[in-house]
C-alpha cells in the first residue's frame, strides 16, 4: 500500500460549482496536510477590514491591497500571517515551500521588516477531517495546481479563481470560462 502524498505547498481550486458558499470558486493554500486531515488558507477572499484597523504595527509590511482576508469558515477569531521572506533566518518562520511561510505577528515588526518581502493576514481557515479531503478530490470538488510565489500575494484577489484555471493545460482550463450563474446560461 503507498503512502498518500502530501498536498502541502499545494493549491486546491474549487471546481464549479461547489455547493458549499464558503468555498464556490476559492483558491485554498494547503499548509498542513496529512493522517490528521487537512489546514489551509482561502487566499481569494479579502474583508473589507483593513490591516491597520486590527494590526496597525504591521501595516507598513503588509501587502496589497492592504486588508485582512477571509481564510476560511472554521475558527474565524485565529489570525494567519503568511510572508515571504529575503533570507532563511526569520524568527518566528515556518516554511512552507521555497521562501513562502507562515510569520508569527506576536513578534515585533520592526525586527521582522527587512527580513520580509511580502505580508498577509487571514482571519480563519480552512480545515477537513482525516480523510475528507481525499474523499472531496475523488468526487471532483477540487482541482490540485502548483503554487507560483505570487499566487499568495496577487493584487487582483478577485480574479485569482480564473487566473489560475486559466494557466492549467488541458481541459482543466476550460473552467475558467464557467459563468458565475450556470443557469442563465
Amino acid at each position: 500500500m503507498t503512502e498518500p502524498r502530501s498536498l502541502r505547498g499545494q493549491l486546491l481550486v474549487a471546481a464549479p460549482p461547489l455547493v458549499d458558499p464558503n468555498f464556490d470558486r476559492t483558491v485554498v493554500l494547503v499548509l498542513e496536510h496529512g493522517d490528521d486531515g487537512g489546514l489551509g488558507i482561502v487566499l481569494n477572499r479579502p474583508s473589507t477590514t483593513t490591516v491597520h484597523d486590527v494590526f496597525p504595527e504591521w501595516r507598513e509590511l503588509v501587502s496589497p491591497p492592504a486588508v485582512a482576508f477571509i481564510g476560511g469558515p472554521v475558527a474565524t477569531d485565529a489570525v494567519i500571517a503568511l510572508a515571504r521572506r529575503r533570507r532563511s533566518d526569520v524568527d518566528g518562520f515556518v516554511e512552507i515551500v521555497d521562501d513562502l511561510g507562515t510569520v508569527n505577528l506576536a513578534h515585533d515588526p520592526d525586527d521582522l521588516g527587512a527580513a520580509l518581502k511580502s505580508l498577509r493576514v487571514f482571519a480563519g481557515y480552512a480545515g477537513w477531517a482525516p480523510g475528507q479531503l481525499e474523499s472531496e478530490l475523488a468526487q471532483g470538488a477540487w482541482f490540485v495546481v502548483s503554487l507560483k510565489p505570487e499566487d499568495v500575494f496577487a493584487t487582483t484577489p478577485e480574479r485569482m479563481w480564473r487566473d489560475i484555471l486559466r494557466r492549467q493545460r488541458g481541459r482543466v482550463a476550460l473552467f475558467a470560462n464557467y459563468p458565475e450563474d450556470a443557469s442563465a446560461n
